[in-house]
């Protein structure tokens, strides 16, 4: 039955989403593989070369890779590429494949191509393991066709091995990399190598199982910093363990280059290897004699790294490389206030390290992509990123709902078949108004919604029902998740997030010219409006009628964040928010949110500096899952967590005002409020180019320097209500 229900699914999830064949491999192209069995094991390596003649090279030669499940690639000994290869599970039954033009590597002469393979081996989080490690490659332009076949050399690589215990937690598809450097096969992927690696043989055509469908790479290759000296490296006088400084918080594979006797392990960890109460990944190195220089590709991350070297031992050289995601950090904020810039700088630090193969909630303990989590984190991009980081996000929206179960429920984090639980709010926090209609109206690019409209309506219609006055009935879902912590008022909640998610659909609706649907939505959303207060308004706060707690915070920020509150109830919630502290910070930016839309800037900044206050204290270069570590935090107490990055935005899109009227800023609004700050100012990053704001304010007025991009209009309001509209170029308002 279970193999089924996956069948289904299959079947379902890749005819329901633009998953199609991909046609662009070589028609004699076949997945390669090292080896007879019918499983490959857990954390397996492997190597794979070719050696081509050519006497001409075009100016361009794509290269189209697919691995189960990364790969480093040579050409006549050069690396080319550092970790390709995508988490296998764009739908269920599919399989990333990368595009990269190999021409600049090649020559007229004889060409050596090399791959290594990682081969995770186990299905986690955020990986779907196919069950095979597999290579399939294939290279074409006029004359020339290189592609994988049974004339490859290739073998299982002997000097990659498992650790002993401990091993990183379930929730990752990685495991810890030992290289025992006494079976290096050195030179095995430069030109001059003499020896032989050994046969291989097809494992299947392209598109066939285990591998399935081939999708392209949606997101940039990784960005890479190539080898670097760290900036402190500090010796423990009492132990073995040098621990190396790094410049913040990043991804990084670490380097050593060391004379030493044979057989002697070197370890390599980070400070986050305990990731947040769960191991994560950590490296070995065993020595041969001699003088020898190893970087171990799996990456790990934390603020330094700690190389535990033995007596015996000559350390030479100590490096790290930096790998992500291919962004920059372009968006600013500043103002008179360091508490608010350290938090806003903090916060893109923690978005960019949380972003990879995937978004995820935390780089170290599960590297998952958690929806939740990526709501929160999309809307920063826009604020802090360039516009490469928006294709993470769109990437996210297909995985999401490609994987919609056959009964139209969605669950995340994923690709995974370890973890299927569904979490009702987080995924109507997910297919609505912060999450599918922030990522199209923000960034311009609708193009995704054709192809998940009829999955969000089957989930929204189908799956969710209404009472008979109209207001959502709470699901339990397989988790009926709100926040972290006590006091959490589901049905208000749900209730929010119902209207806020119906919302986004009627926009959808609109531009996909479906009037009969927008009508219908339109009049869902009246219902919830008219009775809204009847159901929940107390008086002096909005409570669910069976709500036992304390009056829930995040309750009374959705409320005003949806649009579902009259502002004349607008100083009865402040109360409440000055008095009641519940929120994670995944939900205490939509308190933030709320409190700006209210006109309670001062207090916005107030609660916020209150805190996040023991947070900011700690020594760290990014936020943390909850409002302490450990004990003192959620969920694990990892040190970071995007969620908590809400700040960010608000200070960006509410404190200095700078939001979208029309899709991609093409019409933008600038309405600022400062509360007590004398200054700020912020770049926005979009299509057009960068919205610059400058604000000052003093007791007697506002002054405001503008920069509006090429081709954008900006509306400006003044505190006393006025409006201008500026046409393109730098102004000065005062």
């Amino acid at each position: 039955m279970k193999k089924l229900f996956f069948l289904l699914l299959i079947i379902y999830s890749i005819s329901a989403v633009h998953i199609q064949a991909s046609g662009i491999f070589h028609p004699q192209s076949k997945w390669i593989g090292c080896d007879d069995l019918s499983q490959t094991p857990l954390n397996t390596w492997l190597c794979f070369r070719k050696t081509v003649q050519l006497t001409d090279i075009p100016t361009e030669v794509i290269a189209n890779i697919a691995v189960d499940s990364k790969y480093w690639l040579w050409i006549n000994g050069e690396m080319i590429v550092f970790e390709g290869g995508l988490k296998r599970g764009p739908a269920p039954g599919a399989t990333y494949y990368d595009k990269i033009d190999i021409a600049p590597y090649l020559t007229k002469r004889e060409n050596v191509i090399a791959f290594l393979v990682w081969h995770f081996g186990k299905d986690s989080f955020s990986h779907v393991n196919s069950g095979r490690a597999g290579l399939l490659f294939s290279a074409c332009a006029s004359d020339l066709a290189i592609f994988s076949d049974s004339s490859w050399e290739g073998c299982i690589y002997p000097a990659y091995q498992d650790t002993e215990a401990p091993f990183p937690n379930y929730r990752l598809s990685e495991s810890n990399i030992r290289f025992d450097a006494r079976k290096e096969l050195a030179g095995w992927n430069m030109p001059g190598f003499k020896g032989k690696l050994g046969s291989t043989h097809r494992l299947a055509p392209p598109e066939e199982m285990p591998f399935g469908k081939l999708v392209p790479r949606p997101i940039p290759m990784w960005k890479d910093s190539g080898l670097r000296d760290y900036p402190e490296i500090v010796k423990n006088k009492t132990g073995d363990t040098i621990r190396c400084r790094l410049p913040y918080n990043c991804q990084v594979t670490p380097y050593l280059k060391v004379k030493a006797p044979e057989g002697v392990c070197i370890g390599m960890m980070t400070d986050n290897y305990e990731g947040g109460s769960e191991n994560s990944v950590r490296a070995e190195y065993i020595t041969r004699e001699g003088e020898q220089e190893y970087e171990s590709f799996g990456w790990m991350n934390g603020h330094e790294m700690r190389y535990i070297v033995p007596s015996g031992i000559e350390v030479l050289e100590l490096k790290y490389r930096e790998t992500g995601y291919n962004t920059d950090i372009v968006g600013s904020f500043t103002c008179n206030d360091e508490f608010f810039n350290e938090l806003w700088k903090r916060s893109a630090r923690t978005l960019y390290i949380t972003m990879r193969d995937n978004y995820m909630d935390c780089p170290d303990r599960e590297r998952a992509q958690w929806w939740g989590d990526e709501v929160n984190e999309l809307g920063e991009a826009f604020y802090a990123l360039d516009s490469r980081s928006w294709q993470l996000a769109t990437k996210g929206i297909y995985e999401l709902m490609n994987w919609q179960r056959p009964d139209g429920t969605l669950f995340s984090p994923l690709p995974s078949t370890v973890w299927t639980a569904e979490l009702p709010l987080q995924m109507l926090a997910s297919v609505g108004w912060y999450g599918f209609y922030t990522q199209a109206f923000y960034s311009g690019d609708f193009s995704f919604v054709p192809h998940v409209y009829d999955g969000v309506r089957k989930y929204l219609h189908e799956v969710w029902q209404v009472d008979n006055q109209g207001i959502p009935v709470p699901r339990a879902g397989d988790w009926n998740w709100g926040d972290w912590g006590d006091n959490i008022d589901l049905g208000v909640l749900t209730t929010c997030w119902y209207y806020l998610t119906l919302k986004a659909e009627k926009e959808f609706a609109v531009y996909l010219n479906k009037p009969e649907d927008a009508a219908q939505i339109h009049h869902m959303m009246e219902r919830i409006s008219s009775v809204f207060d009847t159901y929940y308004w107390t008086g002096t706060a909005y409570r669910s009628a069976s709500y036992q707690g304390e009056t829930d915070d995040r309750a009374q920020a959705m409320a005003v964040v949806s649009g579902l509150v009259s502002p004349d109830k607008y100083p009865a919630i402040l109360e409440v928010v000055k008095k009641e502290y519940h929120a994670s910070p995944y939900m205490e930016k939509y308190v933030m949110e709320a409190l700006f839309m209210m006109g309670e800037a001062e207090y916005a900044l107030e609660r916020t500096r209150n805190r996040y206050a023991k947070m900011m204290a700690y020594p760290y270069t990014t936020l943390f899952e909850g409002w302490g570590i450990g004990a003192e935090g959620f969920g694990g107490g990892t040190i970071n967590h995007a969620w908590s990055g809400g700040p960010l935005t608000v200070l960006s899109q509410k404190l200095c005002g700078i939001e979208p009227i029309e899709p991609a800023f093409k019409r933008f609004r600038i309405a600022p409020q400062l509360g007590s700050l004398t200054e700020a100012a912020a770049v926005v990053p979009t299509l057009y180019g960068n919205i610059e704001v400058n604000i000052k304010q003093n007791s007697n007025n506002m002054s405001m320097r503008v920069t509006v991009p090429q081709g954008t209009t900006a509306v400006i309001i003044l505190p006393e209500g006025e409006e201008k509209e500026l046409l393109p170029g730098c102004h000065v308002l005062s």
